[in-house]
């Protein structure tokens, strides 16, 4: 099936990271999802994580954004000027996607003209083909579920941009949820709690490391701080505080919330079996906001359903990717999709 092309990728195209798996050497490149443009030359700077350093940093004249938004391409020509960059950095030479093809994951529930819009920008950039994967379907492969037996199972892929509740069943989605808040949004909350409270203004890689030192979805008895420096809005000048973990708690809580929420509102949109079956089976977590401590737990406790947070949340999707590629042996109802993907590839 793929021997007519030279090279072949999975791409987890996040709102925060970017994974690509490349066939026969696994997961390449794991990467921000920022870019850096000089504007006004148009000239591309940087892409990754030189692009997330500049941040904060670059001057005026440097536009430095990230190209997606919701888990959905803001930017058609940034995301693609973006993968371009990253696909050079792996093979170490100019040429892009000659004779590639590319599994791309998109969020559920995005209509079929986005998924066709994603297709045409990466096969107008070189590629010889492109299909796009709903990220649920990749993340359960690639958290090794086996989507061949006719059992429910709910993933929650808890991303940078937006979060996806989803119900799977014999290879396809049975219900869906997303939410346009993630991991991105609890940086942004941070960042006004810390203004709002202290006066102190802080840039998101602060509240990033913050979320990611402190950060609980828990009360626990253990209370945690770290120091933190920004500018302070009323004198301008610079100043440093100490946070504690129960203050964080607090901003996150909200957002879990409305997490549980989704979890609730998907199931509801299930056949009772199915419903019994994610009781068995309980709820994978997976994507970077699986790290956060305690969110298993939370959910646990809310829902009443065991949850497992997959071995590589990070990586997963990416790797599920790779597994419809043909990297490792598929169950048989997904290969099924993979074969059927391959076939709406070949009718573009």
């Amino acid at each position: 099936m793929f021997k007519q092309f030279d090279k072949l990728y999975g791409i987890d195209l996040g709102t925060s990271n970017t994974v690509i798996f490349e066939k026969g050497k696994g997961i390449v490149l794991n990467e921000p999802t920022v870019i850096a443009f000089n504007q006004h030359t148009g000239e591309l700077l940087a892409a990754g994580a030189e692009a997330q350093a500049m941040i904060g940093r670059a001057p005026a004249h440097v536009d430095i954004t990230y190209p997606l938004m919701n888990g959905v391409i803001s930017n058609f020509e940034k995301t693609s000027s973006m993968l371009k960059y990253f696909i050079k950095k792996i093979q170490g030479r100019s040429s892009f996607l000659r004779s590639s093809q590319i599994y791309i994951t998109v969020p559920c529930g995005i209509t079929n003209v986005q998924k066709r819009a994603i297709e045409e920008t990466v096969v107008h950039k070189g590629a010889r083909k492109a299909i796009a994967v709903e990220e649920p379907l990749a993340a359960a492969l690639g958290s090794g579920i086996n989507l061949d037996e006719p059992i429910g199972h709910l993933v929650l892929d808890i991303g940078g941009g937006n979060c996806q509740v989803a119900v799977l069943s014999l290879g396809g989605i049975v219900a869906s949820h997303t939410i346009p808040r993630a991991g991105m949004s609890i940086d942004r909350d941070i960042m006004d709690y810390v203004k709002k409270q202290y006066n102190l203004e802080i840039g998101e890689r602060t509240a990033e490391e913050i979320k990611k030192q402190i950060g609980t979805a828990i009360r626990t008895s253990e209370e945690r701080t770290i120091e933190i420096r920004g500018r302070n809005v009323i004198d301008g000048l610079p100043r440093s505080i100490r946070l504690a973990s129960s203050e964080i708690f607090i901003v996150v809580n909200d957002f879990l919330t409305v997490l549980v929420e989704a979890i609730r509102a998907t199931l509801e949109l299930c056949p009772p079996e199915l419903a019994g079956d994610v009781m068995e089976q309980g709820i994978l977590l997976c994507g970077g906001g699986a790290l956060l401590e305690g969110i298993d737990e939370r959910i646990r406790a809310e829902t009443g359903v065991p949850v497992h947070i997959a071995d590589d949340p990070l990586g997963c999707t990416a790797l599920g990717t790779g597994m419809m590629l043909g990297e490792n042996r598929l169950p048989s109802r997904a290969a099924m999709l993979s074969d059927h993907l391959q076939e709406a590839a070949n009718e573009q």
